[in-house]
């Protein structure tokens, strides 16, 4: 994917050129990039190197100092956030936590077909201290989904769980992913979670290293230089067997 073209052809979210300082340092430096009704870009780079800064740019919570962020008209976006915390004294169902989110645009019958969607129709009533980091993780991804967006930003979305909860994740966002026409933006820090559906794929670190998709990404000088060489091997942990579907 360059700054001006997406798989589709169609721009949803587009960044040029953005700078973000903090401290007088650059955490985001000259970056740019496209996102399409159906990309699925995943940005990696290590601890620091400005992903999640880069998707509150996007989003518009963060206002960049230099650049421009142009969003399609009547843009809707749905974002999962890396750490959203349920206080335990809070005695809040799923379901009470997905009703107060929810817009006046969503019915009562369109929650629970998402819910029934994301598997999460038994824990509704209960009280969400009570759930697992992966149930959790399936609430939150209900929440991000309930106004419908055409994009999809999710901050790191498996950091807390274990292999086999990353893995159910995944397959449930590959099917999300399938069913609805819909771009979707990840950002992790580990390389094993770029995961099959991903087609192309960001390196981050305060400026774009390099991009592209994921089985050429890891012969460029600047990811082995910032990875290491042994990180291809990770970068082929999911098998990217639908890089074709949609070209």
């Amino acid at each position: 994917m360059s700054s001006q073209t997406t798989t589709t052809g169609v721009a949803l979210l587009a960044a040029y050129n953005l700078k973000v300082m903090l401290q007088g340092k650059a955490i985001i430096d000259d970056v740019s990039l496209t996102v399409g009704e159906r990309d699925f870009l995943t940005i990696i780079g290590p601890n620091g190197a400005g992903k999640t800064m880069l998707l509150k740019c996007l989003m518009g919570i963060v206002k960049p100092q230099q650049g421009d962020i142009r969003r399609s008209v009547g843009l809707r976006i749905g974002y999962m956030p890396q750490d959203t915390v349920i206080p335990d004294t809070m005695p809040l169902t799923s379901h009470d936590f997905l009703t107060l989110c929810r817009s006046g645009e969503t019915s009562a019958d369109a929650l629970h077909a998402l819910a029934a969607e994301l598997a999460i129709e038994g824990y509704l009533h209960q009280p969400m201290r009570e759930l697992s980091k992966g149930e959790l993780q399936r609430v939150f991804l209900a929440r991000a989904l309930l106004s419908e967006p055409h994009v999809l930003l999710l901050d790191e979305p498996t950091q807390n769980l274990d292999i086999s909860g990353q893995y159910a994740f995944y397959e449930l966002l590959d099917k999300i992913y399938e069913k609805k026409n819909i771009g979707i933006v990840m950002v992790s820090h580990d390389l094993h979670l770029v995961m099959r559906k991903t087609r192309h794929v960001v390196c981050l670190f305060h400026h774009i290293c390099c991009r592209g998709q994921p089985q050429a990404i890891s012969q460029d000088p600047a990811f082995v230089s910032l990875f290491g060489k042994a990180a291809d091997s990770l970068l082929a942990f999911y098998p990217h067997k639908h890089d074709h579907s949609h070209d």
